[in-house]
């Protein structure tokens, strides 16, 4: 666990979105969550409606406002349905909050205390890129509930995809700025740089990209991304443009049985990348240690990567929205 800020783990991402109760609907009905915990006006909230949706160690709150001038309309005017906060676990929220800020960083929420019949919950948050939140979350004494002015849901999945965690947070930011905001991590919240992938690395004939990889004591691990240039405008880019700045491109999402997730998703209407059947002709040729059938991963779209620790199955959701922004990774 970091010194200089004892994060725990992930304690949920949340969304701001233009329509929380139809997106409630759709991460139901085509990822499996289910909904454990609801805000609204039928719960006294006047101002914005959350519906937290939960799947194995996975909680997202997917948010809209009930007004058109709240930042959370403000924000999707501008990026679309998009991540906008992401809240880390710790144990001591005014000792986290003090040290990031004493080394740079801007806050947005000083520690604060909400409290009802079932215990005391802990907040506060700073800025990062673009317009996402870092919120730092004490449960210690707030562990029944989502959070005070939520109320339980008891209402159950149609079916459970098999997702497990949340693997990865994915972030773009402009070019030139990558590690202005690697350092910020590295300094506020004492994340170390596990990897780092130049445009040599990740790169076709016409798009590039470099990205480096952060992680904490505790597995919490995000990347940060930004263009390079290409004979075409990258990937990134594109992302920058469509969200009107940086923000969280995707996340990885793990599961335990990949295959059988895949299928799932895909019987409730989840449309992945598609992969070119050139990209399996020679996977056997360096791929005899995985029990799947080449044939099988050609099926489903599934990604094969491969270094001296072991091998990785995955594959990639076209963008969630119809900006072609945020996407998920399995």
């Amino acid at each position: 666990m970091s010194t200089v800020c004892p994060i725990k783990g992930l304690d949920h991402l949340e969304f701001y979105v233009g329509n929380a109760k139809q997106s409630a609907i759709f991460y139901t009905q085509c990822f499996g969550f289910t909904n454990t915990a609801y805000r609204g006006l039928e719960t006294g909230d006047r101002k914005v409606t959350s519906y937290v949706m939960e799947q194995g160690e996975i909680r997202f709150v997917l948010s809209s406002a009930l007004s058109s001038d709240h930042p959370i309309s403000q924000s999707v005017l501008q990026h679309g349905d998009t991540i906008a906060v992401i809240a880390l676990e710790v144990s001591d929220t005014v000792y986290a909050y003090k040290q990031a800020i004493e080394r740079g960083a801007i806050g947005i929420i000083p520690p604060t205390e909400q409290q009802d019949e079932l215990g005391v919950l802990r907040y506060a948050a700073i800025q990062a890129y673009g317009d996402v939140l870092i919120k730092f979350v004490d449960r210690s004494h707030y562990t029944s509930n989502f959070a005070p002015n939520f109320v339980p849901r008891t209402s159950t999945s149609v079916h459970s995809s098999g997702l497990q965690r949340i693997d990865h947070v994915v972030g773009n930011v402009e070019q030139g700025a990558m590690n202005q905001w690697v350092d910020f991590f590295v300094q506020t919240m004492g994340f170390d740089v596990r990897m780092h992938f130049d445009d040599r690395a990740i790169s076709t004939e016409y798009s590039a990209l470099m990205s480096k990889v952060l992680e904490d004591g505790n597995k919490t691990i995000f990347n940060i991304n930004e263009p390079a240039s290409g004979r075409r405008k990258s990937q990134i880019q594109e992302y920058l443009d469509y969200h009107n700045g940086p923000g969280i491109q995707h996340l990885g999402l793990a599961t335990d049985d990949i295959v059988k997730t895949v299928v799932q998703l895909k019987q409730s209407g989840v449309e992945f990348l598609p992969i070119p059947q050139t990209y399996y002709d020679n996977l056997e040729d360096w791929v005899n240690e995985i029990d799947i059938p080449v044939e099988q991963l050609a099926k489903l779209g599934i990604l094969v990567d491969r270094d001296q620790e072991g091998y990785l199955l995955q594959l990639f959701t076209k963008p969630l929205g119809d900006r072609p922004t945020l996407f998920l990774n399995y």
